[in-house]
């Protein structure tokens, strides 16, 4: 049976000297090996694992159970939130309610270009919405995931620099392993009616596309929140309010063919 992954996470109930070395100790006698461990927040720790059968797991769990000092929060086949948790020792922050919205503040931003980059690099149709203020790094944080994920990345309209809006694309730019960003304001409000009809061609690609303002993008166009696939929101800070009554529209740049942002 190949070797298998597995993710721990423990909460500390009464921390004491040598508590990581006795846990450490008990899974090396049960020949589980460490592959990763970090803090994910004051009082919890998570561990990746890699073991060559469940019964090694199990057996575990029923160890930890008996240990007054800590108590057992996950142990499961690790997920993408679990592995970033572990790399950057901290939780991406999720929706109760609405469990495919995710959200960071400006001082995440390298977590945040760690979890889209991940996104990125997985095959097949996916649709990212991003919320937030100006200037609050969307558009940055999009260019730095692509280049993380060893992605192309293709302005379909922006306002970044120069205000642009596109309305073809040449043959090789309709690549499935290109990543296409969108201003939902400019190209909602702004578009042509042959901008929206690339823009429609687009969002049948099996590719992924990230949208920014998907909020107002919705309202000037047939596509819903139902057609997304992630929703991920930026704030300056955790009490921010994301809001657009102030957002401009702005004069944009009418090109055809290629913009300075093709890169």
């Amino acid at each position: 049976m190949p070797a298998q992954e597995w993710y721990l996470e423990y909460e500390i109930q009464k921390n004491r000297p040598g508590l990581l070395g006795d846990i450490s100790s008990l899974l090396g006698m049960l020949s589980i090996n460490i592959i990763t461990i970090n803090g994910v927040d004051d009082s919890r720790r998570g561990l990746l694992l890699k073991c060559s059968s469940n019964e090694q797991i199990l057996r575990l769990e029923s160890i930890l159970k008996t240990m007054d000092h800590i108590r057992v929060t996950k142990l499961r086949e690790p997920k993408l939130r679990d592995r970033l948790a572990v790399r950057h020792g901290r939780y991406i922050q999720r929706d109760a309610d609405d469990k495919k919205t995710f959200r960071f503040v400006r001082d995440e931003l390298g977590l945040l270009v760690d979890f889209m980059a991940e996104l990125f690099k997985k095959e097949g149709h996916k649709l990212i919405g991003i919320r937030g203020m100006p200037r609050v790094g969307k558009t940055e944080s999009i260019v730095a995931s692509s280049v993380c994920a060893n992605k192309r990345w293709l302005f379909v309209s922006s306002t970044l620099l120069k205000q642009t809006i596109r309305s073809q694309l040449i043959a090789d730019e309709y690549s499935v392993d290109n990543v296409f960003i969108i201003d939902g304001i400019v190209s909602s409000r702004r578009g042509s009616e042959r901008h929206m009809q690339l823009v429609r061609e687009i969002m049948r690609l099996s590719a992924t596309k990230v949208v920014e303002h998907p909020d107002i993008f919705i309202q000037n166009s047939e596509y819903t929140m139902d057609d997304f696939d992630y929703i991920i929101e930026l704030r300056n800070g955790a009490d921010e309010e994301i809001k657009y009554d102030d957002v401009e529209e702005p004069q944009l740049f009418d090109s055809a063919g290629f913009s300075e942002f093709d890169f």
